[in-house]
C-alpha cells in the first residue's frame, strides 16, 4: 500500500459480499457471481491483499457481525493527525456508529487503532482491544498484514460475545 491509498472493509447483514469505502471518492458495492465482485469492485480492490484475503476477510467480517450482533469494520491507509482522532472522525462515519467496531490500521506510520461505540464498549472492554492489538501487531511485524486482521476479528468478537 502506498501512501495516498485506503482501503476499507465493512460488512454489514443486509449488504452484498463486500463493501468497498474509497474516502476520496464515496463507497462502492462490487459485486459479481463467482468472487462476489464486478471487475469495477476488483479495481477497486486494489492493495496490500490478494482476492483470497479478501475473501477471507470478509467471511470473518460477516460471521463477527452475525455472532456478535455488532459492526466489524476495518480501515487500511494514511491517518491524518492526531491519528487518535482521525481514527475516531472514521468510526464517526460508520452507519450506526454505536454499536460499530473500527480497527484502523495505517502499515506506513506503524499506527493500529480500535475504536468501539458506546454499545460496543459494553461488550469490549480497553484490556480486550488491547490484547487483541497486541496479537495484530505481533502478526503485522512478521509481514502478515491479512493473518494480523483476521486474528483481531476474531478475538474481538470473542470478547463481546453472542447477541
Amino acid at each position: 500500500m502506498t501512501v495516498g491509498e485506503t482501503q476499507a472493509l465493512t460488512r454489514e447483514e443486509n449488504e452484498q459480499p463486500m463493501t468497498v469505502l474509497d474516502h476520496a471518492g464515496g463507497p462502492t458495492l462490487a459485486e459479481a457471481p463467482e468472487l462476489g465482485l464486478s471487475q469495477e469492485g476488483i479495481d477497486a480492490l486494489d492493495g496490500p491483499f490478494t482476492t483470497k484475503q479478501l475473501l477471507r476477510l470478509d467471511h470473518a467480517l460477516r460471521i463477527a457481525n452475525q455472532t456478535t450482533g455488532l459492526t466489524f469494520s476495518v480501515y487500511l491507509g494514511e491517518l491524518a493527525e492526531p491519528l487518535r482522532e482521525s481514527a475516531e472522525q472514521l468510526h464517526r462515519q460508520l452507519d450506526g456508529a454505536a454499536k460499530a467496531v473500527l480497527i484502523a490500521a495505517s502499515p506506513n506510520q506503524r499506527v493500529l487503532e480500535i475504536i468501539t461505540g458506546a454499545d460496543a464498549r459494553k461488550r469490549i472492554s480497553d484490556r480486550d482491544a488491547k490484547l487483541a492489538a497486541l496479537s495484530m501487531a505481533a502478526a503485522f511485524a512478521g509481514g502478515d498484514l491479512a493473518g494480523g486482521v483476521l486474528a483481531g476479528i476474531d478475538q474481538l468478537a470473542s470478547h463481546a460475545g453472542k447477541s
